[in-house]
């Protein structure tokens, strides 16, 4: 999708700092970081929120899980804990159309 800032970040048309990528998943660093560690969990098949996922792409959901999970040891906050956010839909805080995953770390996390 020409318009996703995700997929242009996956195809390589808009440059960042991807951390990870494997098949199926990129993980970046946030650009406007809510925590000292906050990085995000990227499909690359476009899917547009949690809402559209399907019962087919519960492959990418857990390697979305297990990227989260190893790049928090990279980040070393593994032991101290981390906060997984997906935000859904607009009123549930989603900007860009695009299934993404918030983790975030480093600082004790509030509700």
């Amino acid at each position: 999708m020409q318009d996703c800032v995700f997929c242009n970040i996956i195809s390589r048309t808009i440059e960042s700092n991807i951390l990870l990528e494997t098949e199926d998943i990129i993980v970046i660093d946030d650009i406007l970081p809510k925590a000292p560690v906050h990085f995000l969990v990227i499909p690359k098949k476009h899917i547009p929120s949690v809402a559209d996922l399907q019962a087919d792409d519960s492959a990418i959901a857990g390697s979305m899980l297990l990227a989260a999970k190893n790049m928090a040891v990279t980040k070393g906050i593994h032991e101290s804990g981390y906060k997984l956010v997906f935000n859904v839909g607009r009123d549930g805080g989603q900007v860009i159309n695009h299934l993404h995953l918030h983790v975030m770390g480093g600082k004790k996390m509030g509700e």
